[in-house]
């Protein structure tokens, strides 16, 4: 099946007996043995396993292409899993403008465990090598990066990663598996925050690995998962698994919208520049144009001025929200300098967008309104 009709059917076969279209909520944290001690109904409790969760992790490796997926309660608990997965001594090589939220725990919490990291800018392929060492066990790539939408070539690093031994993941949330096959351009995991594109409405938190072979990697998951309790909620779990049901049709409104944004804003007089993939100036957009099926629903553009003209801009819309996270029906505006804090890469004047599905013309308003008052 195509990756539309995985997202409507895998895993649904899962989730009940019943063969009901819209499958029911198992909320029960355990599960009865039958007289010789068995289990069964092939779960015991729920922390190691649900129903619910079960689908979700079928349906997540069934569009990414890979062996098995690992489900967890944030974008971040699928980071931490990943990096806890290694050990004291090892050497991470990590892209220098992923989302900040990684940086944080490369910096701080893995630094105190003793596990090293390089940032790099990962467009360089020359500089990747060159931040390879023996002990380099994790390459951490993430394209279109966060805040700058950066574009980084999957298969190049994939191959500089497994030729120094180490495995390399790629965060894939903005793109998702309908736009982007990291496992099939050779990358040995892909991260998700399914709180986004996969939930698709702001009312879910969660996030996922997918392995794309069985091994040591997806046993590590597991037992951290396990182990550490780290997993959804059933809840959560039936919601971003619904959430995938409409994911194709979004990302196609999404990614449409962006385009006639970003063509918007590139031709305003009070935008300095456009970081956007899809527009043909752009960087990255030859290797997007090879490894992406299309350019996503995210953006940032670089407001004429500073800081104080970009606040004022997203001070000033009134369709836009400002508020941070993306992915969801709604289009979110925000200042990612302030936000991240010292160690950012975000220009003062850039703001980052997430297109929504509003009508793209309303959106337009909305900028040319904000931007009119804001930047003289």
């Amino acid at each position: 099946m195509r990756p539309e009709t995985l997202a409507v059917k895998a895993g649904m076969e899962l989730a009940d007996a019943s063969r009901a279209i819209a499958p029911p909520i198992t909320l029960s944290t355990t599960f009865e043995r039958g007289e010789d001690g068995s289990y069964p109904g092939g779960f015991d409790y729920s922390r190691s396993g649900n129903p619910n969760r079960k689908a979700l992790e079928a349906a997540l490796a069934a569009l990414e292409g890979g062996a098995e997926a690992v489900a967890f309660p944030s974008g971040m608990a699928a980071t931490f899993s990943v990096i806890f997965s290694l050990s004291p001594g090892d050497h991470v090589v990590a892209a220098d403008d992923a989302y900040y939220g990684t940086g944080v725990l490369l910096r701080e919490q893995f630094a105190e465990r003793g596990i090293e990291a390089t940032f790099v800018d990962m467009t360089d392929l020359g500089a990747v090598r060159a931040a390879m060492r023996p002990n380099t066990r994790l390459v951490w790539m993430e394209t279109p990066s966060n805040p700058l939408i950066r574009v980084s070539d999957i298969e190049a690093i994939a191959g500089i990663a497994r030729d120094g031994g180490a495995l390399s993941c790629c965060d894939n949330t903005w793109a998702t598996p309908l736009l982007q096959r990291p496992l099939e351009l050779g990358a040995d995991l892909v991260m998700h925050s399914t709180t986004k594109y996969f939930g698709g409405h702001s009312d879910v938190t969660g996030g996922a690995v997918i392995v794309r072979e069985p091994g040591e990697a997806l046993d590590a998951l597991r037992k951290i998962q396990k182990d550490g309790g780290l997993i959804p909620s059933p809840f959560d779990a039936w919601l971003t698994r619904r959430g995938l049901e409409s994911l194709a049709p979004r990302m196609a409104m999404h990614c449409a919208n962006a385009l006639e944004l970003a063509r918007f804003l590139d031709a305003h007089p009070g935008v300095e520049r456009v970081h956007y993939p899809g527009l043909e100036d752009d960087p990255g957009h030859r290797l997007a144009s090879r490894q992406m099926s299309d350019f996503g629903g995210m953006l940032a553009f670089d407001v004429v001025g500073g800081r104080d003209e970009a606040f004022a801009v997203a001070a000033a819309v009134k369709i836009i929200a400002r508020a941070t996270s993306l992915g969801g029906t709604h289009s979110l505006i925000e200042h990612r300098a302030s936000i991240e804090g010292p160690t950012t890469r975000a220009p003062e004047n850039l703001l980052r967008m997430s297109v929504g599905l509003e009508h793209p013309e309303d959106l337009k308003e909305d900028l040319a309104r904000a931007l009119a008052h804001a930047v003289r």
